[in-house]
């Protein structure tokens, strides 16, 4: 008998069908902008010219973006060590890698306090196992080789091909929302560029929200591939609360110089509250419409988080360590 689907499963697979839709719907009222302006204006073979148009638009975004990309491992800040220099995290990442039949990776250690972990890489045969001081310095031999089978889970998973092709629209819809608003004065093209930022908006929105689901599903698939690979959720759940203590203790200023690798790393590298700083001569003025910037704070964290929050994974590794 086949086994049924399970729930995390099923939220996979609905983010990735709402993704296809968000991107559908980019693509159409692209099109119909195009196809709508082009008719208003008289001009004949409306449609193949707002196909071509679409096309063409969208296409030079998607590369434009991509190309701008900074390599994830120069935003970590992070170096490559070889053997010789760290032996012990190589026999940590060349056991786990055996496990979870993955390449061994390339170890690169970033001087940051920061506790960052992430796996760099389109290709297994490529990938760089990024750790910083402040996750090496924080855990011991058994959570650190727990910390490492997460991130090498993501691996075996192919985890940053999938969550990069999933996030096209995003990339697109976000590219576009930029270069419109670099336009000062559109003039007569505001008769396209105003429904073209309107819908780069609701694209970006839905499809970001869709994005961070998707990603949190495949951050417990990847604490469940590690715990399996290991044996040992509790080890899991430690360095996970372990690291969640480092963060909440790292100045905010060090996250936001992390921030760049946040929604790669084991645990988002974000303060969970917005920063409130006072104004006025004395320091005791709050900041206009505090009240209102902390719900819109509160609800970002809400729609585009891209883990899971802490306690809820510490659990179901805890179901997982109470079922062996």
């Amino acid at each position: 008998m086949a086994a049924r689907p399970t729930t995390l499963q099923i939220r996979m697979v609905a983010a990735l069908l709402g993704l296809l839709l968000v991107t559908a719907a980019l693509l159409v009222g692209v099109w119909a902008v195009f196809y709508g302006v082009l008719s208003i204006l008289g001009v004949g073979s409306a449609i193949p010219i707002a196909v071509a148009s679409t096309a063409v638009t969208l296409l030079s975004i998607g590369w434009l973006e991509y190309r701008q990309l900074e390599t994830i491992e120069r935003l970590a800040d992070a170096h490559p060590v070889d053997r010789g220099t760290a032996p012990d995290l190589y026999g940590i990442a060349t056991r786990v890698a055996a496990q979870l039949d993955v390449p061994v990776p390339t170890i690169a250690i970033s001087d940051r306090d920061a506790p960052e972990a992430l796996a760099v890489g389109f290709r297994p045969e490529t990938v760089h196992l990024v750790l910083s001081l402040g996750t090496i310095d924080a855990l011991d031999e058994q959570q650190l080789e727990a910390v490492v089978a997460h991130e090498l889970a993501h691996v075996r998973n192919r985890d940053t091909m999938v969550v990069t092709f999933v996030s096209l629209p995003v990339v697109l819809a976000s590219g576009l929302r930029s270069r419109i608003e670099r336009v000062d004065d559109p003039g007569v093209a505001g008769v396209v560029i105003l429904p073209l930022g309107i819908l780069s908006n609701v694209v970006w929105v839905v499809g970001r929200t869709l994005t961070a689901r998707f990603s949190r599903a495949r951050e417990r698939a990847a604490d469940r591939a590690a715990a399996e690979a290991t044996g040992s959720p509790a080890a899991l759940a430690s360095a996970l609360e372990r690291l969640d203590r480092e963060i909440a203790d790292t100045p905010t200023s060090d996250l936001r110089e992390a921030s760049g690798v946040s929604s790669l790393s084991v645990l988002p590298l974000e303060p969970s509250e917005l920063e409130k700083v006072m104004l006025g001569p004395e320091g005791d003025t709050e900041p206009s419409y505090w009240w209102l910037r902390k719900r819109l704070h509160r609800l970002e964290r809400y729609l585009f988080e891209t883990h899971p929050p802490t306690a809820d994974r510490i659990e179901q590794l805890a179901a997982l360590e109470r079922d062996r």
